[in-house]
C-alpha cells in the first residue's frame, strides 16, 4: 500500500509541442512498489493503470486524465489518503489470479458489510451496466484486488465479495465502511464474449430468415395430393 502525498491541479504540464497544459497530478509515497521502477512503467493505484511521470526515493507522481477522473474516485483523493499499489505483472510469470487491466469500468458503493469468522464480506451496489458482467463465482477486481464474487442480485443491484483473513491485512477494503465508495473492473473476458455475441446473434438471425424464407417457398411448390 502507499499514501496520497497530494493531489493537485497544475496549469504548467509540458506537452509534446512544447506547450503548457492543463491537468491533474497524483503523488504517492510508496515503498515496496518503487523497487525496479523506471519513468513511463505501469503502477496501479487503487485499481486504476497510471503511468509514472516522476520518481524518487520514496515518491512517484502520475497525471490523471478527464477519463480516468470521470470513470473513477481517484479525484476525491486526499492527503494522507491510504491506497493500494501494484505493479504490472511480468510476461510468462505466474499468475495467481485474474486478468487485471487497470481499466476501471466504473464505480460500486459499499452497501453493507459483516464478518462470518475470519472472513469479511462487502456487499457492493452498482450500475446495472457492470453488474451484468458480474457473476457468481466470476472474478471482478475491487479497487485493484482480484476478488471472487459470492452473490449477485441483478434486480436490486448488488454483489457480494469475501475477504480472507491475509488479504484483509495487505488492502485498503477493510477499512471501508457502508457508503464509501470502491473502483470496479469486470472479466474482460465477459466482455470480449458479450462483444463476439453481437456480431455473431445478427448472423444468426439472418441465416433463421433464410431458413424460413426457403421452407415456405418449398412448401408452396409441393404438389397438391
Amino acid at each position: 500500500m502507499g499514501t496520497v502525498v497530494s493531489l493537485e491541479e497544475r496549469d504548467d504540464i509540458p506537452l509534446w509541442d512544447g506547450t503548457k497544459g492543463k491537468g491533474t497530478e497524483l503523488t504517492v509515497e510508496a515503498k515496496v512498489a518503487l523497487e525496479d521502477a523506471y519513468l513511463g512503467c505501469s503502477i496501479s493505484v487503487n485499481g486504476v493503470c497510471l503511468t509514472a511521470t516522476e520518481l524518487s526515493e520514496n515518491k512517484f507522481k502520475v497525471g490523471l486524465a478527464p477519463e480516468t477522473l470521470r470513470r473513477t474516485y481517484l479525484g476525491t483523493l486526499q492527503k494522507g489518503d491510504a491506497v493500494n499499489l501494484e505493479r504490472a505483472s511480468e510476461i510468462g510469470g505466474r499468475n495467481s489470479g485474474h486478468f487485471v487491466q487497470g481499466h476501471v469500468d466504473g464505480i460500486g458503493s459499499v452497501k453493507d458489510r459483516w464478518i462470518d469468522e475470519d472472513s469479511l464480506f462487502y456487499k457492493i451496489e452498482t450500475s446495472p451496466e457492470i453488474l451484468r458482467f458480474i457473476v457468481p463465482k466470476g472474478f471482478i477486481a475491487v479497487d485493484g484486488t482480484s476478488l471472487t464474487v459470492c452473490d449477485v442480485n441483478a434486480r436490486e443491484g448488488w454483489f457480494t465479495f469475501m475477504l480472507v483473513e491475509y488479504t484483509q491485512k495487505k488492502i485498503i477494503i477493510p477499512a471501508k465502511m457502508p457508503g464509501a465508495k470502491v473502483n470496479l473492473e469486470v472479466d474482460v473476458l465477459g466482455k470480449y464474449s458479450e462483444n463476439a455475441l453481437a456480431a455473431l446473434v445478427p448472423r444468426l438471425e439472418a441465416l433463421e430468415a433464410k431458413v424460413e424464407s426457403l421452407e415456405k417457398k418449398l412448401s408452396s411448390k409441393e404438389p397438391e395430393q
